[in-house]
């Protein structure tokens, strides 16, 4: 999967466009924050959240991603930090983060395994987690996301990764367009998380 993503980034074009995600656009989550972006690719949530005075910190396992995400920082005038790793096997340091993004993070099931306990660990205290993903009735739109039902999400299983350990959760299914560069495009089915430590 690596040498996948590192093709898809060797575009010149950015693959899912240089905007943040909308519904990231859309939460109201402060100042000053340090922000970490999980599977962030090209790096534009994370150059969008820098514009916005957080500390940010992009991890991705595509060094051609990473390399993108540093080129769009500093066309944008902003510093963002970039780690290379693998998210099934990295250990994040605990009550570290204010706020975890995971936008259109899909993973093959012993990465998920992995990584959502961390991401718990590493959120401050009343840090949140801000997501969203592709439900599994995306496979009928055919209009981005994995074509492989276990990586994409379901409601259930969310509820089940989440409920325990975070609280004041909020799950959405939504029906919206996404535009987002050549491979996000189209009508969609998508599931929007919003969730505090």
């Amino acid at each position: 999967m690596k040498a996948f993503w590192n093709e898809r980034y060797a575009e010149t074009a950015y693959a899912y466009g240089q905007e943040a995600n909308d519904f990231l656009k859309a939460q109201q989550i402060g100042s000053d924050l340090k922000v970490l972006c999980l599977a962030e690719g090209e790096g534009r949530n994370g150059v969008y959240l820098a514009k916005l005075g957080h500390d940010v910190t992009c991890v991705d396992y595509a060094e051609l991603g990473l390399q993108k995400t540093q080129l769009l920082a500093a066309q944008n005038g902003v510093e963002v930090a970039c780690v290379c790793a693998d998210l099934g096997e990295m250990q994040l340091e605990a009550n570290t983060w204010d706020v975890v993004v995971a936008i259109f993070a899909h993973f093959p099931k012993p990465v998920k395994s992995h990584i959502w306990p961390e991401i718990y660990t590493a959120l401050k205290p009343g840090g949140k987690l801000i997501m969203e993903v592709y439900d599994q009735e995306q496979l009928r739109f055919g209009t981005g996301g994995p074509q492989h039902a276990d990586l994409l999400y379901s409601q259930e299983e969310l509820q089940d990764l989440l409920v325990g350990d975070f609280k004041n959760i909020q799950i959405e299914k939504v029906y919206r367009e996404v535009h987002e560069g050549t491979y996000h495009n189209g009508a969609s089915a998508t599931l929007q998380v919003i969730a505090s430590k």
